[in-house]
C-alpha cells in the first residue's frame, strides 16, 4: 500500500511560517516596553501621510527636513499642550483628593438627600463605600505621576521610528503591499478600513473631547460650580469614557448642587449639560467627524473598551480598529475566497438548485 507524501514544499512553508511566528512573539515580548511608541508613530504617520507626500512628491521638498518638520510641529501641537495639560490636572486633582474634609461634608449632604427618596435610598452611600472610591482614584494619581520616563521615551521612540518611516515611506509602503497576500481589492479594503479608523479616531476623539469640555466649563461657570476650569477638563476628558462619557461627571455634579438645596442651579445645570455638552457630540459627528470618517458608534464604544485594557490610552485609537478588523476580514475572505463560488452560482445557477433539491 502506498502513502502519499506531503510536498516538502508545503513542508518548507509551514516550518517558515512558525519560524517568523516565533520570532515574532519573541521580538514582541522583549519590545513590549516600546509598544505605545511604536503605536504612536503609526497613528503620526497615517494622519500625515497625504501632506507628506504632497509637500516632497510635488513640491519636491527634502524628505528628511520635511520629516523633521513635521516632528517639530508635533512636539509643539500634540506633546506640548498634553504635557500642559497633564501637568494642570496632577496637582489640581491631588489637592482635590487629599481635601478629604470638603469632600466627606459634600458626600454626608448627598448622602442625606437621598436617605428618603425613592429609588435612590437604596444606592450604598456608606463611608465604607466612599472610602473605596476615594482608595481607587488615589491609586491612579501617583501611577500617572512615576510613569514620567516611560512616557518621555515612548515619545522619543514615536519620533524616531515615525523619522524613518516617513524617510522610506515608499519603499515601506511597497514592501508591505508585497507581503500582504491578497489581491489588490483585499489590500485596499484593508488600507481603507486602517486609514479611516486611525484619522477619526486621532482626530475626532481630541476635536470632541475639546470641545464638550469647552461648553461644559462655561455651563459651570454660569450655574456658579466651584473648580469650573477643572471640572470642564474632566469633563472633556470623560468623553472618552463608553457609553456614559461626559455624565460620569456632571450627573454627580447635579445630584451634588441639588443636595445642597440649589435646586434652581442643579435642574438648569442638568437642562444645560443634557442638551448642550450631551448635544454637541450629535452636531460634531454629523459634521466635521463625519469629513473625517464616519465609524459606527458599536465599534467606537466596545472598541475603546477593549482597547484601554490592550493599550492604555492609545487603545482609544487602536481599540476600534482591532474591532473593526473582524468586518474587514470577513470581507477579505470573501474577496478572496467567495468569488468562485459567487461566480459558479451566477453563471451557472441551475446546479445550485440541482445540489438543493438533492437534499
Amino acid at each position: 500500500m502506498k502513502y502519499k507524501q506531503i510536498n516538502n514544499n508545503s513542508i518548507n512553508q509551514v516550518m517558515l511560517i512558525i519560524i517568523i511566528i516565533l520570532i515574532s512573539i519573541l521580538v514582541f515580548q522583549n519590545l513590549l516596553y516600546y509598544l505605545p511608541g511604536f503605536l504612536g508613530a503609526i497613528t503620526l504617520y497615517i494622519v500625515f501621510r497625504n501632506w507628506y507626500f504632497n509637500i516632497t512628491e510635488v513640491r519636491r521638498w527634502n524628505r528628511h527636513l520635511t520629516s523633521m518638520l513635521f516632528i517639530v510641529l508635533s512636539i509643539i501641537f500634540i506633546v506640548l499642550p498634553i504635557w500642559a495639560l497633564i501637568d494642570y490636572l496632577a496637582p489640581q486633582i491631588n489637592h482635590f483628593l487629599e481635601n478629604k474634609e470638603e469632600l466627606i461634608q459634600k458626600f454626608n449632604t448627598l448622602k442625606l438627600y437621598m436617605r428618603d427618596k425613592p429609588f435612590l435610598k437604596d444606592i450604598d452611600m456608606s463611608d465604607t463605600a466612599l472610602l473605596g472610591v476615594m482608595q481607587r482614584l488615589t491609586r491612579y494619581v501617583p501611577n500617572i505621576l512615576n510613569s514620567v520616563a516611560e512616557v518621555a521615551i515612548n515619545i522619543i521612540v514615536t519620533f524616531f521610528v515615525l523619522y524613518f518611516m516617513q524617510v522610506n515611506a515608499k519603499k515601506m509602503e511597497a514592501t508591505l503591499y508585497r507581503a500582504i497576500p491578497f489581491s489588490k481589492e483585499s489590500k485596499r479594503e484593508i488600507w481603507t478600513e486602517v486609514n479611516l479608523m486611525v484619522r477619526s479616531n486621532a482626530i475626532g476623539i481630541p476635536i470632541l473631547g475639546f470641545c464638550q469640555g469647552v461648553v461644559a466649563m462655561i455651563g459651570y461657570w454660569i450655574f456658579g460650580i466651584d473648580n469650573f476650569v477643572l471640572l470642564g477638563l474632566l469633563t472633556g476628558i470623560s468623553s472618552i469614557v463608553p457609553i456614559l462619557g461626559t455624565m460620569t461627571i456632571y450627573i454627580p455634579l447635579c445630584a451634588i448642587t441639588l443636595a445642597t438645596g440649589q435646586t434652581a442651579n442643579a435642574i438648569g445645570l442638568f437642562i444645560y449639560c443634557f442638551i448642550l455638552v450631551g448635544g454637541i457630540d450629535n452636531i460634531l459627528r454629523f459634521t466635521i467627524l463625519k469629513t473625517i470618517g464616519n465609524v459606527p458608534p458599536m465599534i467606537t464604544v466596545f472598541g475603546v473598551l477593549l482597547g484601554l485594557n490592550m493599550f492604555g490610552m492609545l487603545g482609544l485609537i487602536f481599540g476600534p480598529l482591532i474591532l473593526s478588523s473582524i468586518g474587514v476580514l470577513i470581507k477579505v475572505y470573501s474577496h478572496e475566497y467567495g468569488k468562485g463560488i459567487v461566480r459558479d452560482v451566477i453563471e451557472h445557477p441551475e446546479d445550485d438548485t440541482d445540489d438543493i433539491n438533492k437534499k
